[in-house]
């Protein structure tokens, strides 16, 4: 079993921050790439931002300068730093992990339930 948990999403103003967090735990042997996807109502499910195990991140376009992403590999947790952020931002926003599980040597992609992100004044 593995489970994907994401937390700290919330309301803020436009212009303020938020800190997403992402912890994966279980029967898990490794992980591979952890990412950030966040979806609007009525629009796809977008991906966000994206760090491999070595820490080496990518960026929407949309978010480059604004949001980071880092990872903890001793706690198996991702997060997303955002800044500056703006009404468009607003979007339930998921978090991935690409997993390879002590019961079954695949990669599998793991998704979490989402987390809540609303930017309005």
């Amino acid at each position: 079993q593995v489970q994907v948990v994401e937390s700290g999403g919330g309301l803020v103003q436009p212009g303020g921050s938020l800190r997403l967090s992402c912890a994966a735990s279980g029967s898990i042997a490794s992980i591979n790439a952890m990412d950030w996807y966040r979806q609007a109502p009525g629009k796809q499910r977008e991906l966000v931002a994206a760090i491999t195990s070595g820490n080496s991140p990518i960026y929407a376009e949309t978010v480059k300068g604004r949001f980071t992403i880092s990872r903890d590999n001793a706690k198996n947790t991702v997060y997303l730093q955002m800044n500056s952020l703006k009404p468009e931002d607003t979007a339930t926003y998921y978090c991935n992990a690409a997993i390879i599980t002590t019961f079954q040597s695949v990669l599998r992609s793991y998704w979490g339930q989402g987390t809540q992100v609303t930017v309005s004044s």
